[in-house]
């Protein structure tokens, strides 16, 4: 039963993290595909760069909270069935699940975001005090740089750091978790690394850039 139950739940964790609210977003309000414009991501970032913070402000709480609320699923599962490891897996399942699905959503052709405010909803629900250390790290990085890219690298890379150096976090599975994020993020991001290097990147200017509408 447990195992039917949890193969249900990262089922329903993948479709929530495949709700690609920038592009709906952007389709149903603006009449524009949010991923033919800017740096072609369906995510916070380019739709604050593309549509103004009015748009983009409700697709980063939307991303975050999809993370949190996949991890919050795996509560579905007692305690008694599964165990405190095994309730800890299931999470670290959903949360992978809503991630993939961030980054291929079903619901958008399998062309999604880059899975970082979806990752820090999962952070918000397994990892509360490590996220407001790595939410730090990003908004310094950001504040000195501009650079939306770096500030996501380098928050990943502090993460297991924060994890387990200043929270004191020991179970393995988290902190294995903790480290693939750090792994994960420069990957999704090495095209921004390589204009980072060439001096190409563009900066996070904090206001709308104007686009005409499809149609």
């Amino acid at each position: 039963m447990v195992w039917f139950e949890t193969s249900a739940l990262v089922l329903i964790a993948y479709l929530l993290g495949s709700i690609p609210t920038a592009v709906w977003i952007g389709k149903w309000f603006y009449r524009i595909d949010i991923r033919e414009h800017g740096s072609g991501n369906a995510g916070a970032t380019n739709t604050v760069r593309i549509l103004g913070y009015k748009a983009g402000i409700p697709v980063m709480l939307f991303d975050v909270f999809k993370g949190w609320l996949a991890v919050s699923l795996a509560g579905w599962i007692s305690l008694s069935e599964a165990g405190h490891d095994g309730v800890i897996i299931i999470k670290i399942a959903c949360a992978v699940a809503a991630v993939v699905g961030h980054i291929f959503p079903v619901f958008a052709g399998f062309r999604g975001g880059k899975g970082v405010g979806t990752l820090a909803g999962v952070g918000i629900a397994l990892y509360p005090l490590a996220l407001l250390i790595v939410l730090a790290v990003f908004i310094l990085v950001l504040a000195v740089s501009r650079y939306v890219s770096l500030a996501s690298i380098l928050a990943a890379v502090s993460f297991p750091l924060a994890a387990f150096f200043i929270t004191g976090e020991k179970h393995p599975a988290l902190l294995i978790l903790a480290v693939l994020v750090a792994i994960f993020v420069p990957l999704t991001h090495r095209n921004n690394i390589r204009r980072l290097l060439r001096g190409e990147e563009n900066k996070f200017l904090f206001r709308r850039k104007k686009v005409e509408k499809d149609g």
